[in-house]
């Protein structure tokens, strides 16, 4: 660990060293930029007027000060993952690729982890944590191209004991109008929308299972305190995916702070650890 990071023990997100980044950098910056910031202001001078040297000498110190505060970002939060990988037990990669096991994973024109950790998802064994990103590509009426970004928090665990009793389940969170419904089902065939007891779970999820699973056997798996956590405890835009024994629980957007990396591991940690009882009953 670099004697940067360590400047602050224990950054609770990824903002928390910024300030001490670009303490450290502005320190080590500044003769250039002053440097910089003169022979502007000399030159502009020279070829132009005092005025036109002095804006664009503003402007040369201008454009230091943020190159330099970009730059202690970026090393603010890696050093804030550094510490959070160190202290969970967990080994840190920078950018990666994640396996594509489930639809989120497959989707886009290109998908990468911008940070990807590797280790124990709390209590319930080895997995993957990751800042997840896809791209969509798309051209407009006059031929321009434009990309999508769509961000998400991911984490990843094998959960081999129950793909023999549900190959496949989607658990999304809601969104549309409930009357199309029907109309999204027809592109989903290859799908089946679980309907159960509860209407709070219906009104904040949508469940698909595969055509052949049986009923009886996800109705025991969403039991009363399950679908309780479900729409009580889980964290906001929760949602999970599973295929073939690969669990993908996420949300939305690239969480960088300890507090809402844990509470995704531990939801995701809730859902393996529910599939697992059900599965080994």
């Amino acid at each position: 660990m670099s004697t940067e990071t360590e400047t602050v023990a224990v950054p609770d997100d990824a903002d928390d060293l910024r300030g001490t980044h670009f303490k450290l950098l502005l320190g080590k910056a500044a003769p250039w930029i002053g440097g910089a910031v003169i022979v502007v202001a000399v030159a502009g001078a020279a070829i132009a007027s005092p005025v036109v040297g002095s804006g664009a000498a503003l402007a040369t110190a201008l454009i230091g000060l943020i190159v330099v505060f970009v730059i202690a970002d970026r090393r603010s939060e890696r050093s804030f993952f550094e510490v959070y990988a160190q202290q969970r037990g967990m080994r840190l990669a920078g950018r990666g690729r994640l396996p594509a096991a489930t639809p989120l994973l497959r989707k886009g024109d290109d998908r990468y982890a911008e940070r990807l950790l590797e280790g124990p998802i709390a209590a319930a064994g080895e997995g993957l944590l990751a800042l997840y990103t896809y791209e969509e590509e798309s051209t407009d009426s006059d031929g321009n191209r434009q990309t999508s970004y769509y961000r998400y928090t991911v984490c990843l665990l094998d959960v081999p004991e129950c793909a023999a009793f549900l190959p496949e389940l989607y658990c999304q969170r809601k969104s549309g109008l409930k009357m199309l419904e029907g109309l999204e089902d027809v592109f989903r065939r290859s799908r089946k929308r679980i309907e159960l007891e509860s209407e709070a779970l219906d009104d904040m999820y949508e469940i698909f299972s595969g055509d052949g699973q049986d009923a009886n056997w996800l109705r025991q798996l969403f039991s009363p305190t399950f679908i309780v956590w479900l729409t009580d405890s889980a964290p906001k835009k929760f949602a999970f995916e599973l295929v073939g024994g690969t669990l993908c629980c996420y949300v939305k957007d690239h969480k960088k702070s300890s507090a809402e990396l844990d509470i995704v591991c531990e939801a995701t940690a809730a859902v393996a650890a529910r599939l697992r009882e059900e599965s080994l009953e």
